[in-house]
């Protein structure tokens, strides 16, 4: 019995929802005429916009016209000559152009501001791949080696270390000077004469020590010439660093080196 009526109201409640759509829907082409002809009175249509079925403005339609005294004009408008144009009603508010002289001072501020720190970033980042670029501090302090002469005897040879590789300091005796000068210069597979590998004072002979065949490291005072002999491969170099027997291309190499005094020595 319940279940009847419930079902009834609902049945009643639809056919009303659907009696007053069907009148609102007959009114639109009447309302449209109205919109339409050159004598129509927005007060009247206001005053009469609730006539039909007990109003066509009801909940979940867009028949209801939120008209107010600001946009009445605009909306009456619209709904008379319906065009795909926009116009902005400009009675409540006003429209900024693109270019408006009053803000150019503000566009310029930021246009500049935005410039400066773009320049000052690629600076910095310059500035930071330059500098990586450059060697470090402890690279610099390997870059050079101070060596003490004065703990060195006639004839013998010493080992430094020196960017990692090894150095031969050679202090030569008088007899070894002479038989390295008087050596012909046009037999040696490598020329180059005595006194282009000596700085200022001939009894003194720095060469790097690294064969110059596959970068062994010779043996000091020993080969058929008395000055260095790898024995990986049997080259022989004289007391002067030059190459005299086996497969080594060069003679040895000759780093920078200065005197700073008598008894000391800076490399590199």
């Amino acid at each position: 019995m319940l279940r009847r009526s419930l079902q009834s109201l609902a049945s009643v409640g639809l056919r009303c929802a659907q009696v007053q759509r069907t009148g609102c829907v007959a009114a639109l082409p009447k309302l449209h005429s109205q919109f339409s002809s050159p004598g129509f009175d927005e007060s009247r249509f206001q005053q009469q916009r609730f006539a039909v079925g007990g109003g066509f403005a009801f909940r979940g339609y867009a028949t209801d016209l939120a008209t107010t005294s600001e946009n009445s004009g605009a909306i009456t408008a619209a709904l008379k000559t319906p065009t795909a144009d926009i116009r902005y009603d400009t009675n409540n508010h006003t429209i900024d152009k693109p270019g408006d002289p009053s803000k150019r001072a503000f566009t310029y501020f930021i246009l500049t501001g935005g410039r400066i720190i773009y320049a000052s970033a690629l600076r910095l980042v310059v500035l930071k791949f330059l500098l990586s670029m450059s060697a470090s501090a402890d690279v610099l302090a390997l870059a050079s080696l101070e060596v003490d002469l004065s703990k060195i005897e006639v004839g013998q040879t010493v080992t430094v270390k020196w960017r990692g590789k090894p150095v031969f300091i050679r202090r030569r005796t008088g007899a070894e000077i002479e038989k390295e000068q008087a050596v012909d210069v046009g037999a040696l597979r490598d020329p180059q004469t005595d006194a282009d590998r000596v700085k200022a004072d001939p009894s003194w002979l720095v060469v790097v020590g690294v064969c110059t065949h596959l970068g062994c490291v010779p043996i000091s005072n020993a080969g058929d010439y008395n000055g260095w002999f790898c024995p990986c491969h049997g080259s022989h170099y004289d007391a002067s660093g030059r190459i005299r027997r086996g497969p080594a291309p060069y003679n040895l190499e000759v780093p920078e080196y200065s005197f700073i005094s008598d008894t000391k020595m800076m490399v590199g």
